[in-house]
C-alpha cells in the first residue's frame, strides 16, 4: 500500500527580462517621470505653492491630503529609480494616477485636465509590466 502525499500547487515563474534596447528605453522613461513626478508634482504639493494649495483647498479633503499626495508622488519618483522597486512603484502611481483624473472630472470640474494623468497612467503600466519581475520578488519577500 502507498500513501499519496499531497503536495502544494506547484507555481512556475518565469523570468521576464527586458532586452538591452528596452531595458535603456525603460530606464531614460523611468528617470524622466521621476524628475517629473519630484521636481513638477510633489515639490509644488510640499513647498506649498499657491495653485496646489487652491486646487487641495477646492477639493475639500484639507491640506493634509495635499502634503499626503505630494509625499505618495515623491515615494513613487524615487521607488521608479530604485530597481528593486520600479514595477511596484509603477503599480502605485498607476493608481494615484487614475485617482487624479477622477479627481479632476468630478471634484475640480476640469474634465479637459483629465487626460494629462491618465496618459502617466498607461506609461505607469508600461512600465509595471515591463517591470513585473520586481513586483513578483516584492510580492514573495513581503509574502514571508
Amino acid at each position: 500500500m502507498t500513501a499519496i502525499a499531497s503536495a502544494a500547487p506547484i507555481t512556475a515563474t518565469v523570468a521576464h527580462r527586458p532586452g538591452k534596447k528596452m531595458n535603456i528605453a525603460l530606464w531614460t522613461v523611468q528617470i524622466l517621470l521621476a524628475l517629473f513626478l519630484v521636481a513638477a508634482s510633489a515639490a509644488p504639493k510640499l513647498f506649498g505653492a499657491h495653485a496646489a494649495v487652491e486646487a487641495f483647498d477646492t477639493i475639500g479633503w484639507g491640506q493634509w491630503f495635499r502634503y499626503f499626495t505630494g509625499v505618495v508622488e515623491l515615494s513613487g519618483g524615487i521607488g521608479l529609480l530604485v530597481p528593486r522597486l520600479t514595477g511596484p512603484a509603477a503599480v502605485g502611481l498607476t493608481i494615484t494616477m487614475v485617482c487624479a483624473a477622477l479627481t479632476q472630472v468630478f471634484l475640480l470640474g476640469a474634465p479637459a485636465l483629465a487626460p494629462f494623468p491618465l496618459v502617466l497612467a498607461v506609461a505607469f503600466v508600461w512600465i509595471a509590466w515591463q517591470r513585473r519581475d520586481s513586483i513578483i520578488a516584492v510580492r514573495d519577500l513581503l509574502a514571508r
